[in-house]
């Protein structure tokens, strides 16, 4: 454990220029004073550590002393090896890449950890598609991907609605979200073919790799803005698009299975502030839910699946579509 410990600390030091007593406690959840007795067994063991004093001292490796990967442990070269996605890399255009990397770090771990890579990829796969897709790259991919890892400005043409806009863009961060890539981009500039949206042309937005028609990189670099947090991001966009399906809402009266299928038929987020925001269960067991849905039509087919554990109470005219396939199964079954 201690081992590891030290280890890290030469990394945590390794990729920054000093780190306070406070700092390392903090990454190596450890206290203040074992962080100094840990500094003075590297020492005493070769590695330049150097102290700075005063308030804004710290500690530094001196000399650009550098580390080999030898302290990885088997669990830890398989989970480096796991870290890469192999189809998004190659749809990327950086599988060459990818495997040079993989094979440096082969070469630096020790020989009986070698197998670490084959080991890994033959216990677990990542399979993004959705099931019932056919998945395609888009042929615009490699070079929207060079783009975003040069920081360089794109200018591109893609399909919105009924016609073709054209568009300056600051490229971000792509994400690969059940087999479909997205673009996270700012827009640089004026559109040509279209005016700028009402929350100004400077704003991150998010657009399908596959509607574009062409990419043209200016050879302009853009100042990336430190602040942006690509998962995080995603993550509040991706819950805003949700949000913004939701345009109807429908009663529910749920039994005690219906409460716990809700979630996996519809909107898991909106089945969970139902049920939150539900009031105590009736006489005979039953919670009373108000779930905001995309449509009625939408509705009809997913709650279908709750059965008789779900009874639609409003609007009328779905509870009495959810009558009649009642009524029309119960005649299929006498």
């Amino acid at each position: 454990m201690r081992a590891a410990r030290l280890i890290k600390m030469v990394l945590l030091l390794q990729s920054r220029p000093s780190m306070t007593a406070a700092e390392l406690a903090r990454e190596l959840e450890v206290s203040e004073r074992t962080v100094a007795r840990d500094v003075l067994s590297l020492s005493e063991a070769g590695v330049p550590v150097y102290a700075d004093r005063g308030r804004a001292g710290g500690y530094r490796l001196i000399g650009g002393y550098r580390t080999r990967l030898t302290g990885l442990g088997r669990s830890e070269a398989e989970a480096l090896f796991l870290s890469g996605v192999p189809t998004a890399l190659r749809e990327m255009g950086l599988a060459d890449a990818a495997s040079a990397a993989r094979l440096k770090v082969s070469a630096a771990l020790l020989p009986e950890l070698r197998d670490a890579a084959a080991g890994a990829a033959q216990r677990f796969h990542l399979d993004a598609p959705a099931w019932y897709q056919e998945p395609a790259t888009p042929a615009l991919l490699p070079a929207v991907a060079d783009a975003v890892w040069d920081d360089r400005r794109l200018t591109a043409r893609y399909h919105r609605k009924d016609r073709e806009v054209e568009r300056e863009l600051e490229p971000y961060g792509l994400v690969l979200k059940a087999g479909v890539w997205y673009l996270a981009a700012r827009a640089g500039g004026t559109p040509v073919a279209a005016p700028a949206p009402a929350s100004g042309s400077g704003s991150y937005r998010v657009y399908r790799v596959d509607r574009f028609t062409a990419v043209t990189a200016t050879g302009e670099r853009f100042t990336r803005d430190e602040t942006f947090d690509l998962p995080a991001f995603w993550a509040a966009r991706a819950e805003q698009f949700a949000r913004s399906l939701l345009r109807a809402e429908v009663v529910l009266r749920l039994s005690a299975r219906g409460v716990r299928q809700l979630p996996y038929v519809t909107e898991r987020a909106a089945a969970r502030e139902a049920i939150e925001q539900a009031g105590p269960p009736d006489e005979d067991g039953r919670l009373t839910v108000t779930l905001a849905v995309e449509s009625a039509d939408i509705a009809y087919s997913q709650l279908l699946a709750l059965g008789p554990e779900g009874e639609v109470l409003a609007p009328p005219a779905l509870r009495e579509r959810f009558a009649a396939a009642a009524r029309g199964t119960a005649a299929l079954y006498d």
